[in-house]
């Protein structure tokens, strides 16, 4: 008999794959998510050190932070009573306080209607690396803030860079925007929940540029960390999708563990 023309192989499992398959069945997919996060982590810390000294040089260089006086001085000539009173309050959402606390309810809404505990590891993780990176950020580079004459009270006396509301506003409203996408089939609601956690994060970043507490450099690169975290967060959750555990236990058929 001849040999077929056509040599067929068995496809190769993907190195990785295979790791995050081995330490699925040895713990569970949840806790398979935490290890991928955490190795997500040390990139997007290295992204930050990165950040901060290419920051550092351009500052120094007077390149982008060339835009920072022009902005403030901007904001300073759109200012009134009413104005900043309603800032404040947007900004404070995104706050220490407010934002734990929208983000709370989300996340327990969607635990119990879901039931299940993802929302909740996936937010908190996302939430965790996101705050690591900014105080990272702020102890690298130490840069003051606007002058208080510039800011409106209550002031701030941490280091500007980066701008933590901002970073935590996108890394947070995006991972519940991500999950609440993945859960709704109409693409119109899809859409609209994109551009609402769009908006609400391009809003927060402005309006900490026009409270003066924070300079334009410090939101746009929060921007962009953020982003890059975000990516990461979601990256690995659809990494745990993909293993076989996830979808078994998804279908209500979860595989049996070894003793």
């Amino acid at each position: 008999m001849s040999p077929d023309p056509v040599q067929r192989h068995a496809p190769t499992e993907n190195p990785l794959r295979r790791l995050l398959h081995a330490i699925s069945r040895a713990s569970s997919p949840h806790v398979t998510l935490l290890v991928i996060l955490a190795v997500g982590l040390i990139p997007a810390l290295a992204l930050t050190l990165v950040s901060a000294e290419v920051y550092d040089s351009v500052t120094d260089a007077d390149g982008i932070a060339g835009l920072d006086r022009p902005a403030l001085e901007q904001a300073l000539e759109l200012r009134n009573p009413g104005l900043d009173a309603a800032v404040t309050g947007f900004t404070n959402l995104a706050g220490t306080i407010g934002m734990p606390i929208i983000a709370g309810l989300v996340v327990l809404v969607m635990c119990l209607r879901w039931r299940s505990w993802t929302p909740l590891i996936l937010t908190a993780a996302a939430a965790g690396g996101s705050l690591l990176m900014t105080v990272t950020g702020k102890a690298l580079i130490g840069r003051t803030r606007p002058e208080l004459a510039d800011a409106v009270p209550p002031y701030e006396s941490s280091a500007s860079f980066p701008s933590g509301h901002t970073l935590n506003s996108i890394v947070i409203a995006g991972i519940l925007a991500y999950l609440v996408i993945l859960h709704v089939p109409n693409r119109w609601a899809k859409a609209a929940v994109t551009l609402a956690g769009g908006a609400f994060t391009f809003a927060v970043g402005l309006s900490r540029v026009y409270l003066g507490h924070h300079w334009l450099t410090d939101v746009l690169v929060a921007w962009t960390l953020g982003a890059a975290w975000l990516a990461v967060v979601i990256t690995a959750h659809q990494l745990l999708r993909r293993l076989p555990e996830h979808r078994a236990a998804a279908q209500g058929s979860p595989p049996r563990r070894r003793p």
